[in-house]
């Protein structure tokens, strides 16, 4: 779980000059404590009351350098001195000690923290993604990170600095009179603890608030990602009513549990200031009666306690700040402490690229069982053996687990028994980026980025030579409608590669594969939700990659694996039956049973 201490180390590779720089602004928020000193100073000065006697040390060091009498003047000028080193002279260095410092940590521990976040985004396993969408990911990172970023300036430029001028208040006025410092300290202490007592309740409701927001965000990323269907299905009316119930919860919990608290507390607090402040006036007033204290102290007393108090409010607004951000930067480090995934790839691209692998494609799956619970396996006991540059076919009713075969292949996730084999080596002991980098897969439903059309193509390999591009393009049959778009190759595709038809995106995930050179190239039902004459041209593009390298693939249109050297047929988890296309017709089995079903158009596997 994470707690306060993940929130203090996310700056830990600055703590020096991030120390460096709180020292610094706390001394200046201290030295702004001389000039009501300097000013209590020239009122005795004035009413010919005595200095302080370290002060009249120094202006006879003062008189000695100058050779000036000791007098009125030469003390109104000292002071006055003072007062123009701590003030004008300080000016242009107190932004680049403090302002700069206090800005610059932060945003480069985004930096630092925004590529932490996404390497923990690239090695999260698949299963993640599976329970989390990218809206609820999305927000979360979103605002932990922008929360942390905004509170280091208030903490480290505010918060603390002036915590250290209200301790450096303390020792002027225990100076001038202990009792009313006492008294002071006693107060403030109690002011702020209760102050803060009260922020760890409302703390707890925001904790509740953030994670009730990050599930309407995530609705509302859903929305947007299923759009037609929304549209579709006209619930567009629907949806709006089930997202305006939850912003109405969610303004109630904001308006009248939590912003409530924090005027109850503000409200608190300003009444308690104003009696503290009128009880130091009158101490310090019949101090000054009695003759206890000079006239330059009552109002030097009076001026630093009422700067102290004045400290109350804005010290609690960077605490309800800190409060009302501290659930989003909490959900953030326990973000970022998930495990990451068996097949977490690694990160160094120079790595992977210059140390590739090269394949034959034999793949041998050895005694492979697995099940995404343990208690029901999905897989049971496959053996099969792919010799190199072979073509085979996984077929079977949906379920069969033939998509789970290649992501074990992918090593999306580890088998619960047996292994698999690539070239003899199972694929467990290998680099797993290097291996990757080796298989290509062209889905479903492709994944399009939203870039142009030769962005997508070598994304895989974007030190390919565009004549490798061309040749991909030409077998894969993307020359056929690339140039009938409106800038060709450069052409902007849309998110999701909107601006493309189905076919048209199926063909440019197959040459995206191909630039990729891969030793193991899988279809994972790739034809499967396309027109006749879109599934014909991948056919044609599939027929000429046969024998050039290994091929699997997953079909739900038999029609799509008549050509296939092996045809392995699952079953409930098992294999069934294996053999090109005339055997098992002849076998009569259940290969036979689904062909008869999709040709009489009684059945799509």
């Amino acid at each position: 779980m994470a707690s306060y201490k993940d929130i203090v180390r996310y700056y830990r590779q600055y703590w020096g000059i991030s120390l460096l720089s709180i020292a610094a602004t706390s001394l200046f928020e201290i030295i702004d404590l001389v000039v009501p000193y300097a000013i209590g100073q020239i009122l005795n000065v004035l009413s010919r009351q005595p200095l302080d006697a370290p002060l009249q040390a120094f202006i006879a060091q003062i008189s000695a350098i100058t050779r000036l009498p000791i007098s009125r003047s030469l003390s109104l000028w000292t002071l006055l001195g003072i007062i123009f080193l701590v003030t004008v002279v300080r000016a242009p260095i107190q932004p680049w000690i403090g302002g700069w410092f206090h800005w610059a940590i932060p945003l480069r521990a985004k930096r630092d923290r925004t590529r932490q976040v996404l390497e923990k985004i690239l090695t999260l396993p698949l299963d993640f993604y599976d329970e989390n969408n990218p809206g609820r990911i999305a927000g979360r990172v979103a605002r932990g990170v922008t929360n942390h970023t905004w509170t280091y300036p208030e903490i480290a430029g505010q918060f603390i600095p002036k915590l250290m001028r209200v301790l450096g208040i303390f020792l002027v006025i225990w100076l001038i009179d202990w009792p009313i410092a006492i008294i002071f300290l006693i107060s403030f202490i109690v002011i702020f603890t209760f102050s803060l007592w009260d922020l760890r309740l409302l703390i707890k409701r925001e904790e509740v608030l953030d994670r009730y927001i990050e599930n309407t965000e995530s609705r509302t990323s859903e929305i947007i990602t299923n759009i037609k269907t929304v549209k579709a299905f006209a619930t567009e009316a629907a949806e709006l009513d089930r997202q305006q119930q939850r912003l109405d919860r969610e303004m109630q919990v904001v308006l009248f549990r939590i912003h409530k608290g924090y005027v109850k507390l503000a409200t608190w607090q300003r009444t308690i200031v104003q009696g503290c402040v009128f009880g130091v006036l009158t101490l310090t007033l019949m101090a000054t009666v009695r003759g206890d204290i000079s006239l330059g102290h009552f109002v030097t007393t009076l001026t630093v306690s009422s700067m102290a108090y004045a400290e109350i409010e804005p010290l609690s607004m960077v605490a309800e700040f800190f409060a009302r951000r501290y659930a989003s930067m909490l959900r953030l480090h326990e973000f970022m402490q998930h495990p990451s995934g068996a097949d977490a790839s690694n990160l160094n691209q120079e790595a992977v690229q210059d140390n590739p692998y090269r394949f034959s494609g034999k793949l041998e799956l050895c005694n492979l069982s697995f099940g995404y619970d343990t208690n029901q396996p999905v897989l049971q006991n496959i053996n099969l053996t792919v010799q190199p540059c072979q073509t085979v076919a996984l077929v079977g009713r949906s379920g069969s687990g033939k998509s789970t075969l290649v992501k074990l292949l992918f090593r999306y996730f580890e088998p619960h028994t047996g292994q698999i084999l690539m070239d003899g080596q199972d694929i467990r002991t290998l680099d797993v980026a290097r291996y990757r980098r080796r298989l290509a897969i062209v889905h479903q439903d492709v994944d399009i980025f939203n870039g142009t059309v030769l962005e997508n193509l070598t994304y895989g390999n974007p030190q390919v030579h565009f004549d490798q591009v061309q040749s991909a393009c030409q077998i894969a049959k993307v020359d056929e409608f690339v140039h009938q778009l409106p800038q060709g190759y450069a052409t902007v595709v849309g998110e999701r590669g909107v601006r493309l038809s189905g076919g048209q995106r199926q063909r440019l995930g197959i040459a995206r594969a191909l630039i990729v050179d891969p030793d193991v190239l899988v279809f994972d039902e790739a034809t499967s939700s396309l027109d006749y004459e879109s599934e014909r041209t991948i056919q044609l593009a599939m027929r000429s990659l046969l024998g050039t390298r290994t091929l699997l693939i997953i079909a739900h249109r038999l029609s799509t694996v008549r050509e296939a050297d092996q045809i392995v047929v699952l079953d409930q988890g098992r294999i069934a039956e294996v053999g090109n296309h005339d055997q098992l017709l002849h076998y009569g089995g259940i290969y036979h049973r689904l062909h008869t079903l999709q040709e009489t158009g009684e059945l799509r596997v």
